[in-house]
């Protein structure tokens, strides 16, 4: 929770927006409770100007789609979970997720879990 504390964040249209020392994360959310978001896709630009993606869920998440998908009959009748580009967390809410986009960064393991966003003018 220290990294909450030394963030700024702000509403900008369908963007939640939090700002850090190391990076601004860009959360999709709509008019949902932000400590309550256990779906969402977020963009990090990082200090650098680097631009990474993710869609982020919780396991309670995961769970509740393919229980969904197990009478919908999608993912072989929910029997499997796949993304691309996801990222599993423990817990709901912005802050949380923050905590874990800030924690990969710590570890070295940022890089390796989130994809990079490729910049087309290039």
């Amino acid at each position: 929770m220290e990294q909450a504390l030394r963030a700024s964040a702000w509403r900008d249209g369908s963007w939640y927006r939090v700002r850090t020392a190391r990076f601004e994360a860009a959360f999709v959310v709509s008019d949902e409770e932000l400590d309550r978001v256990e779906n969402v896709d977020v963009e990090v630009r990082l200090a650098d100007g680097s631009r990474w993606t993710a869609t982020v869920f919780t396991v309670a998440e995961v769970g509740r789609l393919m229980a969904r998908w197990a009478d919908s009959g999608e993912a072989l009748g929910g029997r499997y979970f796949w993304c691309s580009d996801g990222l599993i967390v423990r817990d709901a809410g912005i802050t949380a997720i923050t905590d874990v986009l800030s924690g990969l960064l710590d570890n070295g393991d940022f890089t390796s879990v989130l994809r990079r966003c490729v910049d087309e003018s290039s």
